[in-house]
C-alpha cells in the first residue's frame, strides 16, 4: 500500500502525480473497528468493480485535537502506523494522510470537493452516515453528493451493530477503561493491540523471579485499565503468551506519572531489547493494587501467571519462539 501526506492546498505537482481515478474512503477512523471496516471495505469492493484505485483519505492529527475539543482525542486506538497496517489489511491500494492544521479548518465543504476530492479525480466516496466535511463540519452526506455531482457518486454506509448497539470509537474507548478488553475486541474485530519497543527498565522483575519485557510505546495509545492482563506478544511471525501489568508501581512507590506496561513471558529465555514487539491484550485479571510486602506481591504475581496461562491455554494462534 502506498502513504502519500497532503496537506491544503494541494500544489499542482500534488495534482499531478495523485489525482488518478479512484474510489476513496474519507473518515478518521480511529481504532479501524467493524463498522470502519464495513465502510472501507465498500470502497475497495467498488474499485475493484469498476477497474480504479481504491483510496482512503484520513487526517492527521485528530481534528477535535486541533480544535481544543477535548484531552480524548490526544490518544488513539490505532496511532497512524498502526491505522496504516489495518488499511493496507482490508486491501487499500493508496492511503492519502492528510495534515489537518487551522488552516484546513478554515475549508469550505464546497473547497473541499472541488479543491480536494475532485482533484485527486475522485469518482465514488464512501463515507459513514454521521461524516461531516468542511469548515465547523458544515457539511454531511447529502452535501457532499450535491457538491459531487455529476463528476462524483457518494456511498453511504449506515452505522454497524452488535445487540442493537452502534459501534463506535466511543464505546470501545468506554470499555477499554472498564477493562472490558473482550469486549473491546469483539467491537475492533481483533483483540486491542499496543506496539513499542522493548526498553531498558529498572531491573526489579528480574530480582524477585518474574523478568519483564519493558515497552516504551512507539506511539499515544488510549490504554485499557490499569491492572493485569493475559496477552500474546508478537515480534514478526513469532508469538508467545505471557502476563502482562499496566501501571505506576505502588508497591515500590514510584506512582509514575506515566503508566507503563510491563510483559512476563512464560518459559521464555532471550533478548528482546530495541525490538519492536506488539501485544494483544486479551483478558483482564485484577486491577493494579498496592501490596504491603513485596512478599505478598509476589504471592499475587504467582496467581496472575497461572490465571493468565488458563486463560490463554486453549489458543491455538500461538507459536514458540
Amino acid at each position: 500500500m502506498e502513504i502519500i501526506s497532503l496537506s491544503y492546498p494541494l500544489s499542482d505537482d500534488d495534482r499531478l502525480a495523485y489525482g488518478v481515478p479512484q474510489t476513496m474512503a474519507i473518515g478518521h477512523f480511529d481504532g479501524v473497528h467493524k463498522g470502519h471496516q464495513k465502510v472501507i471495505s465498500r470502497a475497495v469492493q467498488a474499485a475493484r468493480a469498476e477497474g480504479i484505485r481504491a483510496s482512503v483519505m484520513t487526517f492527521s492529527p485528530h481534528p477535535k485535537e486541533v480544535l481544543g475539543q477535548g484531552d480524548r482525542y490526544m490518544t488513539s486506538l490505532t496511532p497512524l502506523e498502526d491505522k496504516m497496517a489495518r488499511f493496507a489489511d482490508l486491501g487499500v491500494d493508496t492511503a492519502y494522510v492528510f495534515r489537518f492544521d487551522q488552516t484546513f479548518a478554515k475549508v469550505t465543504p464546497e473547497q473541499f470537493v472541488r479543491e480536494v476530492l475532485q482533484a485527486l479525480q475522485v469518482k465514488r466516496a464512501v463515507v459513514g452516515f454521521d461524516f461531516t466535511f468542511g469548515h465547523r463540519g458544515a457539511g454531511d452526506p447529502a452535501m457532499l453528493e450535491s457538491l459531487g455531482a455529476p463528476l462524483m457518486q457518494v456511498d453511504v454506509a449506515e452505522p454497524f451493530h452488535l445487540d442493537n448497539k452502534k459501534v463506535s470509537s466511543t464505546s470501545i474507548r468506554e470499555r477499554l477503561l472498564e477493562g472490558n478488553v473482550e469486549e473491546a475486541a469483539r467491537l475492533l474485530g481483533r483483540p486491542y493491540q499496543i506496539s513499542g519497543v522493548v526498553s531498558h527498565g529498572d531491573g526489579r522483575g528480574r530480582t524477585i523471579g518474574y523478568p519483564t519485557a519493558n515497552i516504551s510505546l512507539s506511539g499515544r495509545y488510549a490504554l485499557p485499565r490499569l491492572g493485569v492482563y493475559a496477552v500474546i506478544l508478537r515480534v514478526g511471525d513469532r508469538s508467545c503468551p505471557g502476563v502482562m501489568n499496566i501501571g505506576v508501581k505502588p508497591t515500590f512507590g514510584s506512582n509514575e506519572a506515566q503508566p507503563t506496561p510491563e510483559v512476563h513471558l512464560f518459559d521464555f529465555n532471550g533478548d528482546l531489547y530495541g525490538q519492536l514487539v506488539h501485544v494483544d491484550i486479551q483478558s483482564f485479571i485484577r486491577a493494579e493494587q498496592r501490596f504491603n510486602s513485596v512478599e505478598q506481591l509476589i504471592d499475587q504475581i504467582n496467581k496472575d501467571a497461572l490465571i493468565a496461562r488458563q486463560l490463554l491455554q486453549n489458543m491455538n494462534n500461538i507459536s514458540s519462539f
